[in-house]
């Protein structure tokens, strides 16, 4: 806990807190009543609109010709004389014009002219027409305005995109100014721009029929009356409703104080109670503790807390830190046995990880002077002690056990389940049995007593050394994958039989795989392709199979170097979830090698052509041939025996092995002298004179003369020189 920080009161705080949810309740009220008045005026205003709007519809349809006259006014708006504020009197405009119209065609019933009536009138007479028409159409509007107590009412003829407006008619009050600026009662033909949200509330009402916009003060409303010629013919009705927006503001405002006040009056109240019923008896109590903090006097504080009432959550409470305060010390002793048994426990598993690292092979020099094959094997467990284990073990000498093996579970039991396994596994096999009859004996010994059901899942291989031919089983393994010797690896989907210690009555198959020199197995558990990065992604085997293919023909050791540093990387900061084991086994084939190891002198000359000599002889091998290969071995010991070791003595090797088909052998020359190549010096030119020619580099051309082939390479600090002779 930090020190020094400042302390605040708890009912403080609480009123506080109290404070902010009287703040936070009334903001919300006024929101909600805000939101919910706003709901009701917007409801009420478009009923009212929709009254208006029908009033509308019905004003401009009761005229049977009324789209004639609509296409009428817009087209040829320029030309009539219109009389606005039109009065019914004989003597006015309109009432004249209708009783010339009337003595002209008398017939005629001027309300319910069709528009085929109207289109057989002379053009002078439907402009007349048009006029009375529109005269009495815009009283009517005016009318219309003033009996719902509109503030404006207007229809317009528009289009896509909606960004202008052809007024058809504008309704106004008595002796309202109409014309065509800003402000006035708009004539009709008057064109006006719009703003993109009009646009955006046109567009809606007609594609809606209606539509209802919200603007500050104002609400606007848009019907679709009707549409001609690819034209929407929109009526628009705005109410001014600031003096309802402010009564309805002042209203909730004065029902949000009134209750907030209310509320801070019951908070206060509230707070008096819990400061005598909570915040005292909880001062008792920390004053009790930190007394006991000080003195470690459990009796002291159990008097000192007493005096709290014990009938309600703060004497439990009391009563809870007194029996703390006696527990305390028996829980500190049982902490002190629990931390000694740990280490105590980690000591042991410690060691456990040293003795179950001993039961497995060392993979470092693990059969000297076996060179038909090369191998490396590691586990890495994800805990202290593993459940995968590897073996490796010769049945004989020409028969070589490869075992690779993953129990069920991790830890403990399965070190010891693993331990178990591997000694049946390798008993079994050193009765001289096939892959398959190891498995199904030592299937059978696991199930004998398994009380606790765990199994373990092994692939287990016999690579007859002599012929390279592989027997292996599996027992619910991962696929091996096998590389030939030119190529890359490659997973082979084998036949699996059920795991270890699952039924007694398992039946395993043996395979068999023909290995030449050359030819590698790499082998694995599932904690390999099933590694989980941060993401939970898997390695998988498109990733195995990419680590091992990226330099195939690498040695055993760097195959499953390449492997685990791919894992490392993919797995990143991750937790190791499972036991990592891998085993990589490269077959070099059945030699006949031989080798001598002597100091690097001039002395030795003779024993090393002598040991070559010997190998020849078994060999039949020709006198000529002999005789150039004793040449070039005392030309190439010669000089190792002169400059490989300019400091002091060292050793040199000189292997052979004989050569089947083309009949012949080669021989080796390995030292740990200095680097050299004596394939590098310029070739002498033996056209010239003996006395003419630079000294030096007639021997090694002599050896590349008489020898078919000549190959030199610096590897692992050793200067290797191979000749290859045919006979």
């Amino acid at each position: 806990m930090a020190r020094g920080k400042r302390k605040y009161s708890l009912l403080l705080q609480i009123a506080l807190l109290f404070t902010i949810i009287a703040l936070m309740a009334g903001v919300a009220t006024f929101a909600f009543q805000s939101r919910r008045s706003d709901e009701l005026v917007r409801e009420q205003v478009e009923a009212h609109a929709e009254s208006v709007a029908r009033e509308v519809t019905t004003a401009v349809t009761e005229y049977p010709a009324h789209e004639w006259l609509l296409r009428y006014w817009c087209s040829h708006f320029a030309e009539l004389s219109i009389e606005y504020d039109a009065l019914f009197e004989e003597t006015a405009q309109t009432a004249q014009k209708a009783k010339i119209f009337t003595e002209r065609h008398p017939d005629l019933a001027m309300r319910y002219l069709t528009e085929e009536q109207l289109e057989k009138l002379p053009p002078e007479d439907q402009k007349l027409y048009a006029e009375i028409t529109y005269s009495w159409m815009i009283t009517r509007m005016d009318q219309i305005k003033e009996s719902y107590d509109v503030d404006y009412l207007f229809c317009v003829l528009t289009e896509e995109p909606y960004q202008r407006q052809f007024f058809l008619f504008s309704a106004g009050e008595p002796g309202c100014i109409r014309g065509t600026k800003y402000e006035e009662v708009y004539t009709l033909g008057t064109t006006v721009s719009v703003a993109p949200e009009q646009a955006e509330a046109m567009r809606s009402a007609e594609a809606n029929s209606s539509y209802l916009a919200n603007a500050g003060n104002y609400m606007d409303y848009y019907t679709h009356l009707m549409s001609f010629d690819g034209h929407a013919i929109l009526t628009g009705l705005t109410f001014n409703l600031s003096g309802l927006n402010k009564h309805i503001e002042s209203t909730t405002w004065k029902g949000v104080g009134f209750g907030v006040g209310l509320l801070a009056a019951m908070a206060a109240i509230f707070l008096l109670v819990i400061w005598k019923q909570v915040l005292q008896p909880l001062r008792e109590v920390q004053e009790g503790i930190r007394q006991y903090k000080i003195k470690k006097d459990s009796k002291e504080i159990a008097d000192k807390l007493d005096k709290i009432r014990s009938d309600n959550e703060l004497g439990v409470l009391s009563e809870d830190v007194v029996d703390l305060t006696v527990e305390m010390d028996d829980y500190m002793n049982e902490i002190r046995k629990i931390s000694a048994e740990k280490e105590r426990i980690g000591v042991e598993l410690d060691l456990a990880n040293k003795i179950q690292s001993a039961m497995l092979p060392s993979a470092e020099a693990a059969f000297p002077g076996r060179t038909e094959f090369d191998l490396y094997a590691m586990v890495d467990p994800a805990k202290t002690v593993a459940g995968d284990f590897y073996d490796f073990f010769l049945i004989d000498e020409d028969h070589l056990c490869l075992v690779i093996a993953d129990v069920s579970g991790k830890g403990i039991p399965a070190s010891l389940f693993m331990m178990v396994s591997k000694i049946i596994l390798q008993s079994c096999a050193m009765l001289g049995r096939s892959a398959e009859e190891i498995l199904q004996k030592t299937n059978e010994a696991i199930c004998s007593k398994n009380a606790e059901m765990m199994f373990v899942s092994v692939w287990l291989g016999i690579v007859e050394l002599s012929t390279g031919r592989l027997t292996a089983a599996n027992a619910g393994h991962e696929y091996p994958c096998f590389r030939h010797a030119s190529g890359d690896y490659e997973m082979m989907k084998d036949r699996h039989g059920l795991v270890l210690g699952a039924m007694a009555e398992s039946v395993y198959h043996s395979y068999e795989v023909q290995l030449q020199p050359g030819d590698s197995l790499f082998v694995y558990t599932d904690g390999v392709p099933e590694a989980t990065d941060s993401n939970n992604q898997l390695f998988g085997n498109d990733r195995l199979m990419e680590a091992l293919n990226r330099d195939p023909s690498a040695d055993t050791r760097a195959i499953i170097s390449n492997v685990a540093d791919a894992v490392s990387v993919f797995v990143g900061d991750a937790d190791q979830f499972d036991d990592i084991t891998m085993l990589a086994f490269r077959y070099n084939g059945a030699t006949n090698m031989k080798e001598i190891t002597v100091e690097a002198k001039i002395d030795n000359v003779g024993p090393v052509t002598d040991f070559i000599d010997e190998q020849l002889e078994k060999l039949d091998c020709p006198f000529k041939a002999r005789t150039q290969i004793d040449v070039a071995i005392d030309e190439i010991f010669s000089n190792i025996a002169k400059y490989a070791y300019p400091q002091g003595n060292g050793k040199a090797t000189v292997r052979f092995e004989p050569q089947s088909d083309p009949r012949g052998a080669c021989i080796w020359f390995i030292d740990e002298g200095i680097p050299y190549d004596p394939l590098s010096a310029e070739t002498p030119d033996v056209s010239l004179p003996a006395e003419e020619r630079d000294v030096g580099g007639l021997g090694i051309f002599l050896v590349r003369k008489t020898m078919d082939d000549v190959r030199y390479e610096y590897k692992d600090g050793k200067n290797i020189l191979c000749l290859h002779k045919k006979f």
